[in-house]
């Protein structure tokens, strides 16, 4: 059975009519229409549908709307076309899009590690973009890109 949901997203309240165990991708997108974060496998394992709840990039496209509580921030949210977040910037000066598909997943995730560390290690950049997928093969740009955001950020 419906249920009514409010939403903190991108700093507004959203109020929702959704079953309980309906995904919060489906929400963003279906019911607010958002156009990111994508759908990709559906199965939390590409990272397409990545936002950040509380601060934390999780995978919307499993986490049930009745599980959501605080502050849901996606690529919107993240900057402005006035003042982009530097790990956007980054992104674009590093060239890093291909098809773009992915690039979601990319941004949200490494602009998580960035806001909890500023100077990570190739090694804490990997394990923290580990299971994200990119078909396009710009994982070396990508890794650039996050480099540059954090001495942006540093």
């Amino acid at each position: 059975m419906a249920q009514k949901f409010t939403l903190n997203v991108n700093g507004k309240d959203h109020t929702v009519e959704a079953e309980p165990d309906t995904p919060l991708l489906y929400v963003l997108r279906d019911d607010l229409g958002m156009n990111n974060p994508q759908f990709g496998c559906g199965l939390a394992q590409c990272g397409a549908c990545t936002v950040h709840l509380n601060g934390e990039a999780i995978r919307s496209c499993v986490k049930p709307i009745s599980e959501v509580k605080g502050q849901v921030k996606t690529l919107a949210g993240l900057g402005t076309p006035e003042k982009p977040h530097p790990i956007q910037l980054a992104y674009i000066q590093e060239e890093v899009t291909l098809c773009g598909y992915c690039l979601n997943g990319w941004i949200m995730t490494s602009a998580a590690l960035l806001e909890k560390n500023h100077k990570p290690s190739d090694d804490e950049i990997t394990q923290a973009l580990s299971g994200l997928k990119c078909r396009c093969g710009t994982h070396m740009a990508i890794t650039r890109a996050v480099k540059r955001a954090a001495s942006m950020m540093g």
